[in-house]
């Protein structure tokens, strides 16, 4: 005997009665989700300790992101990024992404500015000398002058090309380090 293969006409789907709002994901899009996820998790990993305290991420992820800081070997990174991005899953991370890109505009905006000032004012104490640094003692008077005074002798009194771009990234770093002190304010310089 022969069966008819064909299901009842009553167990047929109805074309019409899908609805993409209440149907689960994809497997894409819940790849693409864990992608994300993921790649948020690596720009966290990039923060500064203070920057991730900012956020207030909760403590599971935040202690997460702080053992990858510390990681070096490679395997056993990309196990913690993973981590990280299943811990990312099951949060809400469109505040976190926005805390984020609006940290960012204004952090590498300030920072380049800060690199700007301080390069011009060591700039100018290789080229002016004593004269500029007497006006930067006066603009920042909690600048500490035996620092840089051998620093800046050094600079302007180097010979060739390598030693006077060894000496002027030794000022460079010596004024960054004292302005970083003194203020977190970008430091300002008339160039």
């Amino acid at each position: 005997m022969i069966r008819d293969r064909r299901p009842a006409a009553d167990s047929e789907p109805d074309p019409d009665a899908f609805d993409p709002a209440t149907a689960p994901p994809s497997k894409g899009m819940r790849k693409r989700a864990a992608h994300r996820a993921q790649d948020l998790g690596e720009r966290l990993i990039g923060l500064r300790e203070s920057e991730l305290e900012a956020l207030q991420l909760p403590e599971t992820l935040y202690d997460a992101i702080r053992l990858a800081q510390r990681i070096n070997a490679r395997g056993g990174l990309a196990r913690q990024r993973q981590y990280i991005g299943k811990l990312m899953r099951d949060l809400d991370t469109a505040p976190i992404e926005a805390a984020l890109d609006e940290a960012g505009k204004g952090f590498g905006a300030r920072e380049s500015e800060r690199f700007r000032r301080i390069e011009a004012w060591r700039g100018r104490l290789v080229a002016e000398g004593e004269v500029a640094l007497q006006e930067l003692l006066a603009t920042q008077p909690g600048l500490n002058r035996d620092r840089l005074e051998p620093l800046m002798s050094r600079a302007r009194g180097a010979r060739g090309d390598a030693e006077r771009a060894t000496a002027g990234r030794a000022l460079f770093r010596e004024l960054r380090a004292q302005f970083a002190a003194l203020d977190p304010a970008p430091p300002t310089a008339d160039a």
